[in-house]
């Protein structure tokens, strides 16, 4: 007779981000053997993955299982954290730029597979939808800095990566700001845009001209998406 008791797959946090710093250390290496970086590049990698770790073990339950879609979340955050890394040294990447570009839209396509793992496992929660998009946020910020390290475009770029953050400080200070925001098809559709106007730039035979041309288009739209939700947040905040 079968056992009347249902088994669930429970994993310790503590080994989650074990295999996934195994995961990172072993493409970092990889990187390293092929590429020759300076130390600053392995030193990054390990800020990052102290970013990505202690915020996870900070909120998440350590009694519950991580989840496959979280899982695959760590996957994509050690190939991010890969390409971060390498970012500041791009211009020294002669043809591996084409793997290194090759790496950012896998990224990319990964992206969507942690939330298909949860809508088929039923296991969406809060935690994993801020996680995933916080790893965005922070892709969108390593390769604004390869674009400006292959000179492809001015320190401008940056406040398409930053201005995510200057929102989350600033609602510090401006509680109106403090406040979830509804899903919007418009934000997604810019912050996609974003990744791939800034992925089309690192390219090779991508002109400079270009690449300003459309990342500038990208940060108007960025502007203008962040001005709709500003005056949201405050349109409803007065009236609660």
């Amino acid at each position: 007779m079968m056992d009347s008791h249902t088994h669930t797959f429970r994993l310790p946090l503590a080994a989650d981000l074990a295999w996934s710093g195994g995961l990172t250390a072993l493409m970092v290496t990889a990187a390293g053997i092929g590429f020759h970086p300076p130390a600053s590049f392995y030193a990054l990698a390990v800020l990052l993955c102290l970013a990505i770790a202690v915020p996870v073990i900070r909120f998440w339950p350590a009694e519950q299982d991580f989840g496959w879609a979280n899982r695959a979340t760590l996957v994509r955050a050690s190939l991010v954290i890969l390409l971060i890394s390498l970012a500041p040294f791009t211009s020294e990447l002669g043809n591996w730029l084409w793997l290194y570009g090759s790496l950012c839209l896998l990224a990319l396509i990964l992206d969507g597979v942690d939330g298909a793992v949860a809508r088929a496992t039923r296991s969406t929660t809060a935690f994993g939808a801020r996680f995933d998009m916080e790893l965005d946020a922070l892709f969108i910020l390593g390769l604004c800095v390869a674009v400006l390290a292959q000179g492809k475009a001015g320190p401008w770029v940056l406040a398409l990566g930053l201005m995510r953050y200057a929102f989350v400080i600033a609602g510090h200070w401006f509680r109106f700001m403090d406040r979830p925001l509804p899903d919007s098809f418009r934000r997604k559709t810019v912050c996609v845009w974003q990744i791939v106007t800034l992925m089309v730039a690192i390219l090779p035979i991508t002109p400079t001209g270009f690449a300003t041309a459309t990342l500038a288009i990208a940060l108007l739209l960025l502007c203008y998406s962040f001005f709709t939700d500003l005056r949201w947040l405050y349109q409803t905040g007065r009236k609660t």
